[in-house]
């Protein structure tokens, strides 16, 4: 390992003043500027912006995503708007900026008006990401709370619905009952009636030929009564695919089950409203329980939650640009050496004046007694040569400039 070589005293003392005249050269151009910017509060100002426009940009890409097709052209439509909000957002910083470096009134007051505007986008845009935070859970509970309520109109109705079901079946059972009286009539009448008679005709027509045959004569009540008999049973058998269907929609009518609906639908309200954020806070904020939050309170309370945050996003960067920039009080065209000196600091000037004079008087004082004591060397001193010994290098020559320093303060 090399050995540790103490700095270059040469070295030091021009890095020494190249930093002094630097700090110098750039605090003469703020003065003659008449402000100074600290880059720093500007970077992290412009970090700010990058990420409300990279999430702008990714929420409406979401968004378009999710109700719009991407592959048809209203996915596109939804994100021109997106950009041009993206692009106001680059425009506040310098507002903010030319705000303070500008002296005319006129432009710091546009700059204002275009600020504001620009934070209404910035607001605009942060707002419905904190929508989209909210929406899945809010979603969830608006669609058990219509569960629920379904649920329980459901059961507030169930002993009406049983009580025409109920009505409903005992007229299709009247019904079936009467057909079946009236096919049992027409039966019994269709087998009261007397045979058919027949008899056998013989004898010869007008063509001289002979003829013989058998007819037979039905009664004439017949027809009728059989008529009616298969009209009977096509309306029994209506009558009876209704009454079927009746009794089965009266089988589904259950009180309990009823009860069992609207209980898990509750159930599912409850888990909702517990995992939905929103809620929780409206509750905590109206001193009610989560469940029974309406959804106005809900709605009242997500304007000033998600707008609210949203508007202090859209100042933050501004604000910062704002103390990014250190005016002067004074500047070039302006007389700032016309001080005037009030009667009751006389004596305070005069008494710090005469204090400053002791202590320089006590360390010219304490420098001289160490001179004399041999404690320190004079600065116009130099060292005294030294008479090497036999068989060693001499010494490297001193520099002229190798002296003792004050130090720096």
């Amino acid at each position: 390992m090399m050995s540790r070589q103490p700095p270059d005293r040469v070295v030091v003392r021009e890095r020494r003043a190249w930093t002094d005249e630097t700090d110098a050269w750039k605090q003469d151009r703020a003065i003659r500027k008449g402000y100074r910017i600290r880059w720093g509060y500007v970077a992290i100002a412009y970090l700010v912006e990058a990420l409300v426009i990279c999430t702008s940009l990714a929420g409406a890409w979401f968004f378009a995503e999710t109700y719009a097709d991407k592959h048809d052209q209203s996915f596109w439509f939804m994100l021109l708007a997106p950009i041009v909000y993206a692009a106001i957002e680059l425009c506040r910083v310098p507002l903010g900026i030319l705000i303070r470096v500008q002296r005319d009134w006129l432009i710091k007051s546009l700059a204002v008006i275009g600020i504001v505007m620009a934070a209404g986008v910035t607001t605009k845009s942060v707002s419905q990401l904190g929508e989209m935070m909210f929406h899945p859970r809010l979603a969830e509970a608006s669609k058990a709370r219509t569960t629920l309520k379904e649920a329980e109109a459901d059961r507030g109705t169930i002993d009406n619905r049983i009580a025409q079901a109920d009505a409903r079946v005992a007229q299709y059972a009247a019904e079936a009952a009467s057909l079946e009286k009236r096919a049992t009539e027409a039966s019994s009448q269709l087998a009261g009636l007397p045979g058919q008679r027949c008899e056998r005709l013989s004898g010869t027509n007008s063509r001289g030929k002979r003829y013989n045959y058998l007819r037979c004569v039905t009664d004439p009540r017949t027809a009728t009564i059989a008529g009616s008999l298969k009209s009977a049973g096509d309306e029994r058998a209506v009558v009876a695919r209704n009454l079927a269907e009746a009794r089965a929609a009266r089988a589904q009518l259950d009180r309990a089950a009823a009860d069992r609906r609207v209980t898990e639908a509750e159930g599912a309200y409850r888990d909702a409203v517990r995992r939905s954020q929103l809620h929780s806070f409206t509750a905590m904020v109206y001193g009610a329980d989560p469940v029974d939050v309406t959804d106005q309170q809900v709605h009242a309370f997500l304007r000033i939650f998600v707008f609210a945050p949203a508007l202090c996003a859209a100042f933050a960067s501004t604000l910062l640009a704002l103390c990014a920039v250190q005016v002067r009080r004074t500047y070039r065209d302006e007389d700032d050496l016309d001080t005037v000196m009030q009667a009751e600091g006389m004596p305070l000037l005069l008494n710090q004046i005469a204090e400053s004079r002791t202590m320089m008087n006590d360390a010219e004082r304490a420098v001289r007694e160490a001179v004399a004591s041999g404690a320190a060397i004079p600065l116009d001193q130099r060292r005294s040569p030294t008479v090497p010994q036999a068989g060693t290098p001499p010494a490297p020559p001193t520099r002229d400039d190798d002296r003792i320093e004050r130090p720096r303060p």
